[in-house]
């Protein structure tokens, strides 16, 4: 048996998911956390807001910041047009690793990209280093420490634009309370909350969508 938690959910999709199908794989994850093993994916209840904000978004260049084992990126990626990109951030490198084997089985590895290292590193290289001008939609799903504090950071090397998409999750459990308290008073962002349940249980979460303003 696989040692890691993320392997054995990998190891649960490769046997039992379609390979080449997106939605097989992200309802087999969910099946595997729901019933064998529980890990913090944005899960089925909050993935179907994720759903809906991204096809409302409709973006070109997607910025996620915590990729874990490929969940959240298979989600979105499985609803970007053509030509479309996805940028992930992973800091773990054994998650890293799992991710892209979770994205290659589910067929999404042409529009995902997975960049290894810290969000305080990684974003501030973005246009020199990936070719990023502006992220349309981003989802905010790593660290709730750091939500604000990359908020900020975005907004500092002007990847976000007037309409762009901040969506974060686990804004209640574990909660991001200064987050919510800056994109709600600063005045940059019309906030939108969607309350609902922390993944595969009946806790209370939610999640928050900040569309920039502008400067």
């Amino acid at each position: 048996m696989a040692q890691r938690l993320e392997e054995r959910i990998l190891e649960y999709v490769k046997q039992h998911a379609a390979e080449g199908d997106p939605q097989s794989v992200v309802d087999h994850i969910d099946k595997y956390c729901s019933q064998k093993e529980w890990a913090m994916h944005v899960g089925d209840e909050k993935g179907l807001i994720l759903d809906q904000v991204v096809k409302e978004t409709n973006p070109t260049i997607v910025l996620e910041l915590g990729t874990y084992c490929g969940y959240s990126a298979t989600r979105i990626a499985r609803l970007l047009k053509p030509g479309s990109r996805l940028l992930t951030v992973e800091m773990n490198p054994e998650n890293a690793a799992v991710a892209k084997q979770m994205i290659q089985f589910a067929g999404v590895q042409d529009k995902v990209e997975i960049l290894e290292g810290s969000t305080e590193v990684i974003i501030p290289s973005l246009k020199t280093k990936y070719g990023v001008d502006r992220v349309d939609f981003v989802f905010i799903d790593h660290f709730s420490e750091r939500y604000t504090a990359d908020t900020k950071l975005l907004e500092e090397c002007q990847l976000i634009k007037k309409g762009s998409v901040l969506l974060a999750d686990n804004v209640v459990f574990p909660g991001a309370p200064d987050f919510l308290e800056y994109v709600r008073t600063c005045g940059r962002y019309d906030c939108t909350y969607y309350p609902s349940h922390l993944e595969y249980s009946d806790k209370l979460d939610a999640l928050e969508k900040a569309v920039f303003k502008g400067p």
